[in-house]
């Protein structure tokens, strides 16, 4: 039977869609919203095998969120006054870039990557990263290397960090010290705890790093005292053939 419009078929399926949303309620009452998603992904795979073109469909969909709203919990900070400090290190890491290339030798920086990674990062480290303990092991975190200097204009707000060694990112022989453009730990050993570098090679890094310190614990050369391996990428390095290659082995730990 062929419809003229949308509207004319919205009418005719009334009932039959009624049917199917109390049968979809029976569904979540008796097995959960794990049984809806189940029985709408097995729907959505028979009409795509049968060839119906699902273009509109969102059931598995990046820009939908995981949870409802309902279900988020209260955000555990001051809102206010971390995106106050958070504007702050965001200015902050752009004029280092920018004095970096008035200079004048040809190297700078990238800004606009910190820029969209600012709220994730400040949100990790005001509210998940933890340091080392006596009881704990201590995380560790691989920013993408073109974000380096909103950390480093975290570390001057919080006094690590000197005016001298700001003023010389990438000028690591600069007078009065400098900063590395991309971490790592020969560099500046009081800092960085892992070298990182762009093009997804950090992904690799996160990635084997977790398998070896779940490695060390099994065969008891490392306490079993916890530890995470956080790392973000960005810059299209999902794409790059290091993080593709590893997408499907077990991180570990890694986050």
């Amino acid at each position: 039977m062929e419809y003229g419009n949308l509207s004319e078929l919205k009418q005719e399926m009334e009932e039959d869609r009624k049917e199917w949303i109390e049968s979809l309620e029976v569904i979540r009452h008796e097995f959960g919203d794990a049984g809806v998603r189940e029985i709408l992904r097995t729907l959505q795979d028979h009409a795509l095998q049968a060839g119906v073109m699902l273009n509109e469909a969102t059931l598995n969909t990046p820009y939908v969120n995981t949870i409802s709203v309902s279900d988020q919990p209260l955000y555990p900070g001051d809102l206010k006054m971390e995106k106050r400090v958070e504007n702050i290190i965001r200015w902050n890491a752009m004029a280092m870039v920018m004095q970096a290339y008035d200079q004048g030798t040809g190297v700078g920086g990238h800004i606009a990557t910190y820029a969209s990674a600012a709220t994730v990062l400040e949100t990790g480290f005001n509210h998940c990263f933890r340091a080392r303990t006596e009881d704990y092991g201590g995380d560790m975190v691989l920013a993408q290397p073109h974000a380096a200097p909103g950390i480093y204009a975290r570390a001057y707000l919080e006094g690590r960090l000197t005016d001298s060694q700001v003023r010389n990112f990438r000028r690591e022989l600069g007078e009065g010290g400098g900063l590395c453009s991309y971490p790592h730990p020969r560099s500046m050993p009081d800092f960085w705890e892992m070298p990182n570098a762009s093009m997804g090679l950090s992904t690799v890094s996160a990635i084997y790093q977790a398998r070896y310190a779940k490695y060390l614990e099994n065969r008891g050369l490392k306490p079993k005292n916890g530890g995470r391996i956080w790392c973000f990428i960005g810059d299209g390095e999902s794409d790059e053939p290091e993080v593709l290659h590893n997408q499907h082995r077990r991180p570990g730990k890694a986050r």
